[in-house]
């Protein structure tokens, strides 16, 4: 078990009842940075597709998304992603904490 009190075996009722399990599966500070990273150049990469049409760069969104963050996740969490078990869930975990990092509600600090 994790400190959100769930684990990869477990199920969420909910991305609210998630989030905290999500947000403990990354709390190490590199990995936090590799996601957003990742997250921030996935949005960067989809505003140049659509506006350059480069459609077949479409491919490239979860190479770019996910490499940063399994990075994070196999070498410095030490913990299996929860894309894994919880594919839709977690990817909406990427985009919010990514918007919480901004606000100043998750940290990029130690």
């Amino acid at each position: 078990m994790n400190d959100a009190g769930k684990s990869h075996n477990q199920q969420f009722g909910s991305f609210k009842e998630f989030y905290p399990f999500y947000l403990a599966e990354h709390k190490n500070v590199i990995s936090r940075r590799l996601h957003f990273i990742g997250t921030g150049l996935v949005l960067a990469l989809v505003a140049y597709i659509i506006s350059s049409g480069l459609w077949t760069l479409l491919f490239a969104l979860p190479v770019v998304g996910y490499g940063f963050a399994w990075v994070g996740h196999f070498f410095f969490e030490k913990n299996k992603p929860a894309t894994f078990k919880f594919p839709f869930y977690s990817l909406l975990g990427d985009f919010v904490m990514f918007f919480d990092i901004l606000r100043g509600k998750v940290s990029l600090k130690h």
